[in-house]
């Protein structure tokens, strides 16, 4: 999306009235996600719905799963899952090209994780700390890594993936302009939340992204809170796609409880980067189902607001629009259901039975090894 795009679609927006029919104790996101301004879904083939689909169930599965393992204390300490914001994972890393292009995610990184491809024995066995993890049972919840699969990291602290990213998406392009590798190509995505747009790596690397035209999308999950902070109390302009132009870059606000609407803006963030025009915030508005994590009784969000959000289920959703669209029957995703639950069930089977890491091994992955 060019900036006067960018600026034609802001001119809409803010000619836009919110729906009348969000309450108002669904709060200040709510009707800011209804009054969006209409964006282009990706198109899909009957294969590529089915893909999504898969992808987000798992996702789902897989959560729910950590919640009943850690409330029956097999799983311990701080657990953040996703539940609510698969369209954004699903529809930003099925959009890019696996073990190709780069991902940087957050404290709540299971999703991201197992939509790069990490297969779910190895995310589950992280979390329980087990040397079968895809972090060697070093890293747990919050510090997943696979460098097969080009997932750079999950980060405890917010906004310490950015900068990361950022280096990937450099190297990319000092391949591709200094060592003349005409086929680095790849693109990074880093994800993060509304609150770490208020800390200084956010603005700082996107100023650096824009000035160098690196390949590499900005992922704002805006769920509204950070941990108990309202995201409109936070900061002094809550529409943070607009943040873009301050750098003349793209910027773009989406749906993130419509999967085809974030594969479609990030098709679009994908092509521009890889063309070698810079960068693209993307801000997609997204609602998390659980508490900020697992020791969070969730106590200060309205249950109107809980209510509204619910009703606009991803998976729901994009279930409802395969079937509706003859691309799936009720049957087959169904089928999908079964065949996830049955990876969850053996991923917590063998996590259970994998082995500790040896107390012989405390110091490796530490310093550099000849």
């Amino acid at each position: 999306m060019t900036q006067e795009l960018t600026a034609a679609r802001a001119a809409a927006a803010a000619t836009t009235a919110p729906a009348s029919a969000v309450p108002a104790e669904a709060g200040s996101h709510a009707l800011r996600h209804q009054a969006l301004y209409p964006s282009e879904p990706a198109a899909i083939s009957a294969e590529e719905g089915l893909m999504l689909y898969r992808d987000m169930t798992l996702g789902r599965r897989f959560e729910d799963k950590c919640a009943e393992m850690y409330y029956r204390g097999k799983m311990f300490g701080f657990v953040h899952l996703y539940n609510g914001q698969e369209a954004v994972c699903t529809g930003v890393i099925k959009a890019m090209k696996l073990q190709h292009d780069w991902f940087c995610s957050t404290y709540r990184d299971h999703v991201h994780a197992l939509s790069c491809g990490v297969p779910a024995r190895e995310v589950m066995s992280e979390l329980f700390g087990k040397a079968t993890g895809c972090s060697k049972g070093r890293g747990g919840s919050m510090h997943l890594f696979s460098k097969e699969h080009h997932l750079l990291g999950g980060y405890a602290f917010i906004g310490e993936g950015i900068p990361v990213a950022l280096g990937a998406a450099f190297t990319s392009r000092y391949k591709r302009d200094a060592l003349g590798q005409a086929d680095s190509d790849a693109v990074t995505a880093a994800f993060f939340g509304d609150g770490t747009c208020n800390v200084g790596q956010f603005y700082e690397c996107l100023n650096m992204a824009s000035l160098w035209k690196l390949p590499i999308l900005f992922v704002v999950e805006n769920n509204r809170w950070a941990i108990g902070m309202d995201h409109n109390r936070a900061t002094s302009d809550p529409e943070i796609w607009r943040k873009a132009s301050a750098f003349g870059m793209a910027g773009e606000e989406v749906d993130g409880m419509d999967v085809l609407a974030v594969r479609g803006a990030a098709q679009r963030a994908i092509e521009r980067a890889r063309a070698g025009e810079g960068p693209t915030l993307l801000e997609c508005l997204t609602y998390r189902f659980r508490g900020h994590s697992l020791a969070d009784p969730d106590e200060l969000r309205a249950a109107e607001e809980k209510e509204f959000w619910a009703k606009r289920d991803p998976i729901k959703q994009l279930a409802a629009r395969l079937i509706a669209d003859g691309l799936a029957s009720q049957a087959e995703l169904k089928d999908i259901e079964k065949e996830i639950d049955a990876v969850v069930a053996d991923c917590v089977e063998f996590a259970l039975a994998a082995p500790e890491p040896d107390s012989s091994e405390l110091t490796k992955y530490i310093w550099a090894e000849d």
